[in-house]
C-alpha cells in the first residue's frame, strides 16, 4: 500500500468510529467528567461546561434502555452457570432502567417536564440503578473471568510441552481474558465514579476523584469501541 492508501484507510477507520452515536456519547463523557475534574465542584467554566456536556449527552441516550431490554430477555448460552445468568440479566435490567429513567431527567431539566423535585428525585434514583448494574457488571466479569482461567489451564495441560501461544484456542481465550479485564476495571471504576455523583462518601469521593476515574473509564470506552484495523495486503 502507498502512504496515500494507508492515510485513506487510517482515515477511514476514523470516520467509521465518529460516525457511531456510542462513540460521540463516550467522547462527550471524557469531556464531562474531564470538566469536573477540573472544577473540582467550584462554580466556573469548567462546570459549566461539565454540566451542559452532561445534558448535551441524554441525547444520545434516547431509547437507549432497549437494547439492555433486549438483553433482559434474550436467552444465554448453554453452560453459562446460574449466578452468572443472575447477574447478567441483573445488570440488564438495572442499566435499562437507569436509561428510562434518564429519560425522565432531561426532560425535566430541559425544561420541558416542570417538576424539578421529582426530576431531582428520579435523576437520584437512576443514578442507584447504574450504580447497582456497575456493582453486577464487576461481579459477572470477576466470574467469568474465574472460568476462563479454569479453561486457559485445562488447554495447558493438554498441550504439556507445546508452545501454548502457537495453539489458536489458546490465544483466544487469552485475548478474552484480556478484554474482560479491561472490562472489570472500567465496572470496578465506574462503581466509584457512581459514588461521587450519588455523594454516598463526599469526604473521599471528592467531584476532583469522580471527575479522574470518570475521565479514565470514559478513554477506556472509547478504546473498546475502536474499530479492527484492516489487514495490509501482501504481494
Amino acid at each position: 500500500m502507498t502512504s496515500l492508501d494507508t492515510a485513506r484507510a487510517e482515515l477511514g477507520l476514523v470516520v467509521l468510529y465518529l460516525n457511531k452515536a456510542e462513540a460521540r456519547d463516550k467522547i462527550c463523557r471524557a469531556i464531562q467528567y474531564g470538566s469536573k475534574f477540573l472544577s473540582n465542584g467550584q462554580a466556573g467554566t469548567a462546570q459549566t461546561v461539565d454540566k451542559n456536556t452532561s445534558l448535551a449527552r441524554k441525547v444520545f441516550r434516547l431509547f437507549k434502555f432497549v437494547n439492555d431490554l433486549h438483553g433482559l430477555i434474550s436467552p444465554v448460552p448453554q453452560g453459562t452457570p446460574l449466578p452468572l445468568v443472575l447477574l447478567g440479566k441483573s445488570k440488564n435490567a438495572l442499566l435499562s432502567t437507569f436509561l428510562f429513567l434518564d429519560q425522565i431527567v432531561w426532560l425535566g431539566r430541559s425544561g420541558i417536564y416542570k417538576n424539578k423535585e421529582r426530576t431531582e428525585l428520579i435523576g437520584r434514583i437512576s443514578l442507584f440503578c447504574w450504580l447497582g448494574s456497575s456493582v453486577c457488571t464487576t461481579l459477572a466479569e470477576i466470574g467469568e473471568l474465574g472460568r476462563l482461567s479454569g479453561s486457559m489451564k485445562k488447554i495447558e495441560k493438554n498441550l504439556k510441552n507445546t508452545d501454548k501461544y502457537e495453539n489458536e484456542d489458546y490465544r483466544a481465550k487469552l485475548k478474552k481474558s484480556n478484554e474482560r479485564t479491561l472490562a472489570l476495571i472500567k465496572s470496578a471504576m465506574d462503581i466509584v465514579v457512581a459514588v461521587g455523583l450519588l455523594q454516598l462518601a463526599p469526604k473521599k469521593v471528592t467531584p476532583r476523584v469522580t471527575g479522574a476515574f470518570g475521565f479514565t473509564t470514559s478513554l477506556i470506552s472509547c478504546y473498546q469501541l475502536l474499530p479492527s484495523p484492516p489487514k495490509s495486503k501482501t504481494t
